[in-house]
Order: C-alpha cells, then structure tokens, then sequence
C-alpha cells in the first residue's frame, strides 16, 4: 500500500503536503482511524485519502481556532499595519495606537488636535450691518475665494465653527502675575504684616498664574468690552452693529470642513487607512504542524476520527441495508453520523474553552488574582525578630 510520501496529490488543498512532521503522522493516522473504527473485525469502506483528507481539515480547524484567540487578543495592535504582514506564530509588541485613534475625535473638539486641519476665513465687516452668512461670505485667508464654494463636489456639508476672531488678543499681565505683587495683594486685603528690613516670599504653584490670567481674560471680556456675536444655522450676528472704522474691517472665523473619515486632512498620506481594518483582513496562515505541540496533535487525532466517523457514515448512509444469503445485513450508517457530529462538537467547545483561558484579557486577570493571593499568604509567614518587611 503506498505511504503518503508515494501518493500523488494525497490531500485536497496539500497545505501540509511538505511539512515532515504531517507526512509521519498521516502514515500512522490511517492506522489509527481504522482500528478505532474496528476495520479489523468488519472492513472500514475509507480510502487512504479520504482519512488524510480528514487529517488536513483537522489541522486547519486546529489553526483556526488558535487563531481567533489570536485575534481577540491582538487585533487592536495591528489594525491599519499591511496586510502582507504575516502574524503567525508571532508575539508582537503592544501598543496604544487604537486607543489613541480612538481618542483623536475627543481631541477635536477640545481644539488640541484631531485628525482633521481647521480653515481659517474671514469676513467682511461692512458700516452698520450685523448679519452674516457663513456660507455666501466667508473666505479664505490664503486664495480669498468662498470656503463653501471652494469645496468638492460630493463633499459639501455642514461647516463646523472652531473659534471666532472677535476678541482683540491680550498680552499677559505680567503686573499682577510677579510674586512681589501677589504678596503686597495679599498683605493689603488679607493682613499680613510687614516686617521692617525683612524680606517675605511665598511659594506659589504654577497653576496660580495661569488661573489668574484666565480671570483677567474673562474680566476683560465681560468688562471692558461691548462686543460679542451670536451663531444660529447658517448666520452670523455681530453685537454691536458695526458704526465706525474701528469696528469695520476683516473679521476672522476658524471652521471645519465636513469630515470624512477615510481622508483625514492631517494625514493626506496616511497608509494605515488601508491596511488591516478587521479581523477578516489580518493574516494568519496554517499552523506549521511541526511547531504544534503533542496536546495540540492528539486534539487533532481525536478530531480526525470523528470527522473519518461522520464520512464513514455518510458512506454506509447511501445504503440502509446489504443482501447476504438468507438474510440482510443492516448498516449504521445514521449512528456514525451521528456520533461523529457530536464528537466534533464536544472537541470543538473543549478547545474553545480551554483557548479563551489565553486571551491576553485573561491572563492578566488571572495573573492580578495570583498576585492577590501571594499577598494574602505572606500574610501569615512570621516575622523573624520582629524585622522582617511584611507585604500588604
């Protein structure tokens, strides 16, 4: 009877076909399949390919499985790298690229980032006009044409308003920001005494300043000014109407352009776009059945057998009964294939059960639970002359 080695094309999809190790085990797998299936009492109607065929699909299920653990475990590291890159039977390294991606938006709205550029435009102030479109006459600060005209085709949309320019700028006051001022503030209205030829510091934290700066800020704002605006839909409103040159001229207005999330203006050459966006675009080929371990292999062997159980029923299955001499011979057909199924079910929730242990999730759990124990045992070791660094 010719070995695997001698058969041509002995495999459907021959994706171990050159891997030695499978070569070994699929030689003895024939062995092992039909004495379970009892061929040496009552002939077991398999071919050689036919188990090797089962022995294949066996070791790609294998692969399989120990794949989507894979996945629930590193997806998040690889999604937006290549797609012909290769991870299996590889333990990259962690990062926090999806967690930072998935912030991005949050920074936009703050105005710390983002993944989109603002445009920056203006109007024209006219003598005592108030109202404004943002969408007929705001413009570009660089090529003075309308933002909103200016757009693509297809990608015209909602403007969103970042900042208005309405506020002259303030410089810092550095007057009030000085340490020897905040004493003599504090000396005046609080009581502090003043001691002669003596000199006070006091140590202040940085975020005393900048506090302080917002309140002057707000201060000047509500304060010493009378101008503000108003947004509602398409129009802007200026408060007051606008009577004299100072109140004329360029006022500027900071938007965004609709957002579309697989051209992001800030990264006009961002690759990871297209690279891995799922779980069905990251590439993990067949476990090399030389690098699967002996637990992994008799999973496959008994996962094997149930698949050739199925097939052999499904064989017997064609006929419910054989006529022989005086009688006929019923065939069990239907309790094979019923065995077999079940079989590869059992198998198949056993490695699922047993893989999601695995997942980077949780082993860090049960790692934190193993660390809490520890503490709780050391607990209990007993301190020699009383000098010893308990834990916990």
């Amino acid at each position: 009877m010719p070995s695997f080695n001698d058969t041509v094309n002995p495999t459907p999809f021959g994706f171990f076909d050159s891997d030695a190790a499978f070569q070994t085990e699929a030689d003895a797998m024939v062995n092992f399949v039909k004495r379970k299936l009892g061929d040496d009492v009552l002939s077991v109607e398999l071919t050689r390919k036919e188990i090797w065929a089962c022995f294949e699909e066996a070791t790609c299920e294998y692969s399989r499985l120990v794949h989507e653990t894979k996945i629930k475990s590193d997806l998040t590291n690889v999604l937006g790298t290549s797609t012909s890159n290769d991870y299996t039977n590889k333990y990259q390294k962690q990062t926090l690229e999806y967690a930072v991606r998935k912030a991005e938006p949050y920074a936009q709205e703050a105005y710390v980032g983002g993944s989109y550029n603002a445009t920056l435009g203006y109007f024209n102030l006219e003598n005592g006009r108030q109202d404004y479109d943002i969408y007929t006459e705001l413009r570009d600060v660089v090529s003075g044409t309308l933002i909103y005209d200016n757009m693509a085709s297809g990608s015209k949309g909602k403007l969103k308003v970042v900042e208005l320019f309405h506020f002259e700028p303030l410089a810092a006051q550095t007057f009030l920001l000085n340490a020897s001022n905040i004493t003599n503030f504090l000396a005046t209205n609080f009581n502090y005494e003043s001691y002669v030829n003596s000199t006070v510091f006091y140590v202040l934290p940085i975020f005393e300043d900048v506090l302080r700066r917002g309140m002057l800020e707000s201060a000047f704002r509500v304060r010493r000014s009378n101008f503000s605006y108003e947004i509602q839909g398409s129009k802007l409103r200026i408060y007051p109407i606008p009577t004299t040159d100072l109140q004329t001229g360029k006022m500027y207005m900071k938007v965004l352009k609709p957002q579309d999330p697989l051209n992001p203006t800030a990264y006009p050459t961002d690759d990871s776009i297209n690279g891995i966006s799922g779980p069905s675009n990251m590439l993990l080929g067949n476990l090399p059945f030389t690098t699967i371990n002996q637990p992994g292999r008799q999973w496959i062997r008994q996962y094997t057998l149930a698949l050739s159980k199925e097939l052999l029923g499904l064989i017997r299955s064609k006929f419910s009964s054989i006529p022989i001499p005086n009688a006929e011979l019923q065939l069990n057909g239907g309790d094979l294939v019923s065995q077999g199924r079940d079989d590869k079910e059992k198998l198949q929730t056993q490695m699922k059960e047993f893989l999601e242990n695995f997942t980077h999730t949780k082993m860090l759990e049960a790692d934190a639970l193993a660390a809490e124990n520890l503490q709780k045992q050391l607990r209990f070791i007993p301190m020699p002359l009383g000098k010893s660094i308990s834990i916990g």
